[in-house]
């Protein structure tokens, strides 16, 4: 028979007890402080957009704030080694996008695994690209954009909001598939894009909806297609460009990760609290405006919709035969 002394059976109930109360009550009162929300992409942007949406509905809902991040550069890859490398407590959340799924097979060298290194918190919503031109650009439909590019190889360029995007690779899956000779010009999200193009330094962009709806309904920029396979519900008049490259599909997702080893807990009140935003009328209507389907989902859902998505782009990375160092 093993005996324990008075004194140690004591310090095994403290410790116990300690062990059994830490992680309730630290999930209970999640969070007391602030939340930083890291994004890979600049201000003004469409994931800045729809973060700075849901941010603001978060910090009223846990009357804590939510503070948007903006770390830019290398197609999010920059923020999302910031977001993993934090501690893994829920106070440090990733933005996640497309961008993070195409990476994986894109970039050659990062410092991460993103499957491996994080985990999936919430799906905020589905949108779809818009394929955008710049008013100097004679062409109005794709089929002439198509014709116009043919006519004129190497004379063209797009831009995208950073090597690895899904607004890059949109483009490059169009070249592809329609053999478009077209100059990529990276920039540090499409916000920052938008000038040049509007200028026509730059002749076109497949951004996300959100930001190129924006100047689409301002008049800077003209609307050739959406990258859905059919027409996205919010702008019906706005074909796919699938009825003229049939085959053509490049439809994106917006979510949350946080860092690998993040409590349970933690997550669970995130993904509830995202599912809660995502039936309020107000936000769904703020999400419509600039395009966007909610797609509540629970975390094991949101990270199989990733893990399909980082394979559906491995494909289109092998198809398009492009690669960054």
């Amino acid at each position: 028979m093993i005996r324990f002394s008075r004194k140690a059976l004591l310090g095994l109930v403290c410790l116990l007890s300690f062990a059994a109360n830490t992680s309730p009550s630290a999930a209970a009162d999640y969070p007391n402080r602030p939340v930083k929300w890291v994004i890979g992409f600049a201000a003004g942007g469409p994931v800045d957009i729809v973060a700075r949406i849901m941010s603001q509905w978060l910090s009223d809902r846990f009357n804590q704030q939510f503070v948007v991040e903006n770390r830019t550069g290398s197609g999010g890859n920059i923020a999302a080694a910031a977001a993993i490398s934090s501690p893994p407590d829920g106070y440090t959340l990733l933005f996640v996008a497309p961008n993070n799924a195409i990476s994986t097979s894109l970039y050659k060298k990062l410092p991460f695994d993103f499957l491996r290194d994080t985990a999936p918190v919430a799906s905020i919503m589905q949108l779809t690209n818009m394929f955008v031109v710049s008013n100097a650009t004679p062409a109005k439909t794709v089929q002439e954009f198509i014709d116009y590019c043919k006519a004129n190889p190497g004379k063209i360029s797009y831009a995208s909001s950073g090597n690895g995007t899904s607004v890059h690779m949109s483009a490059e899956l169009f070249k592809a598939m329609t053999k478009c000779d077209m100059l990529h010009v990276p920039y540090r999200g499409s916000a920052l894009a938008f000038p040049d193009i509007i200028s026509d330094k730059v002749q076109l962009i497949f951004d996300n909806l959100p930001s190129a709806l924006e100047q689409v309904r301002g008049g800077t920029v003209r609307a050739l297609g959406v990258t859905s396979p059919q027409r996205w519900p919010t702008v019906p008049d706005v074909p796919a460009i699938a009825e003229t490259v049939p085959g053509f599909e490049s439809v994106g997702f917006y979510g949350i990760s946080v860092p690998k080893g993040t409590p349970q807990e933690v997550i669970d009140i995130l993904n509830k609290a995202v599912g809660e935003a995502l039936k309020d009328p107000k936000l769904v209507a703020r999400l419509a405006e600039v395009g966007g389907i909610p797609k509540p989902m629970t975390p094991a859902e949101f990270g199989k919709l990733v893990a399909g998505e980082t394979e559906k782009w491995r494909k289109v990375v092998e198809f398009a035969g492009v690669s960054v160092d």
